[in-house]
């Protein structure tokens, strides 16, 4: 794992944030994004409002509108060596990460200024097929009512971890992507 600066503007990133590239090869992406094109997407729903983006999630899902978790089907058996990626690059026993949901960015989707549900712990997202922007911020820094800010490009087929600060303190978004983008997003839960 590898604490890195935000190489474009000297930002630093949150304390917390991992990234690593490369994780993934062309071949295993190629064979991903089949196997994901074919798994049952729904329009991302908050609050009575759909999103831009897709989503289908295993082993817990969280409803928004009913601002509940709930269990969710077992985690389809091509994603578990994506699972057992992260869980070892993150540091976490097998079957740590208990909920993965893929998400399918289309060309224009984005996702706004967030922190993760407090019943999920430890965040680990794999990237493919298009790089974007992972943005961060938080309140301080300066003035009343001003934010620190940091960022860096997510390349496809990397992998990335938000725990401590940058999974609790700071909200992360992603502005609109430009082509198609999958995220395999998985999390510990917090008992």
């Amino acid at each position: 794992m590898t604490q890195l600066d935000a190489f474009t503007i000297g930002e630093t990133l949150p304390e917390g944030f991992a990234y690593q590239p490369d994780v993934v090869t062309i071949a295993q992406e190629r064979e991903l994004v089949q196997q994901i094109a074919t798994l049952p997407f729904k329009a991302f729903e908050f609050r009575g409002f759909e999103g831009k983006r897709r989503t289908v999630s295993y082993g817990w899902r969280y409803d928004f509108n009913h601002q509940e978790l709930q269990p969710a089907d077992p985690i389809a058996s091509f994603l578990l060596p994506i699972r057992e990626l992260g869980e070892r690059f993150a540091g976490l026993s097998a079957g740590a990460l208990e909920q993965v949901t893929v998400i399918e960015y289309s060309a224009g989707s984005a996702i706004g200024w967030h922190k993760d549900r407090p019943m999920f712990g430890d965040v680990v997202g794999v990237s493919l097929l298009s790089p974007t922007r992972f943005r961060f911020r938080r309140q301080g820094g300066g003035r009343k009512g001003s934010w620190q800010r940091a960022s860096l490009t997510v390349e496809p087929r990397s992998i990335y971890l938000m725990r401590g600060p940058a999974r609790d303190v700071w909200q992360h978004s992603i502005p609109p992507v430009e082509t198609l983008r999958y995220s395999i997003t998985m999390r510990t839960l917090r008992r």
